[in-house]
């Protein structure tokens, strides 16, 4: 019975150093890694502020607001942030969205993380000659596909509702003109000291 204590201790002390010898076997990357700063930048033509209008059609007919997103990168290149703002003619906010975008080596894909209306969730996310393509669930067999276009300084994207047994709807025309660059969310970072 006095050998039990020992024997605990013994195998404490081999778990406790595992998960340091392990960890100690994997390189510190605070920068994300080079393929993941690749995929990632291949986005870059996002990056700053845009403004412009977003028809949104809703069950009470299409509303018009002013849209805003700014997007910018974190950890060296390797996840980019996005949010995106609505505002009413009066200037209050009645739509915000916020996603972080990055690149998965192990499964070769984007992922693309949003939070917007009280919902958030990992959506397929796509790279397209001319912009991205992403979509998410809107009830039982159904979507949202989102398909942009950016180019010469506009961001055009158009979100479509589709249901099975039902023609494609157009929920969003998103029309966007870039206003400039931003340091954001880089910039301001917390010093050291």
């Amino acid at each position: 019975m006095k050998s039990m204590p020992l024997m605990l201790s013994a195998v404490a002390a081999i778990l406790l150093s595992a998960p340091v010898a392990g960890f100690a076997q994997v390189p510190v990357q605070p920068a994300g890694t080079a393929a993941q700063r690749d995929a990632v930048g291949a986005l870059d033509f996002l990056d700053g502020e845009w403004r412009g209008q977003a028809v949104v059609n809703g069950p009470g007919g299409a509303e018009t607001l002013t849209q805003t997103e700014r997007v910018g990168s974190l950890l060296g290149g390797s996840i980019k942030v996005i949010e995106g703002r609505g505002y009413a003619a009066d200037g209050s906010t009645v739509f915000n969205a916020m996603a972080v975008l990055s690149w998965d080596e192990r499964e070769g894909r984007y992922r693309f993380r949003s939070w917007a209306n009280g919902f958030s969730g990992d959506y397929r996310f796509e790279r397209t000659e001319d912009g991205f393509r992403w979509e998410t669930p809107a009830g039982p067999n159904a979507r949202i596909e989102y398909v942009a276009v950016v180019r010469d300084g506009t961001w055009h994207e158009v979100g479509t509702y589709i249901a099975e047994g039902q023609p494609p709807r157009q929920m969003i025309d998103m029309r966007l003109t870039r206003v400039g660059d931003s340091d954001w969310p880089a910039g301001g970072a917390v010093s050291p000291r």
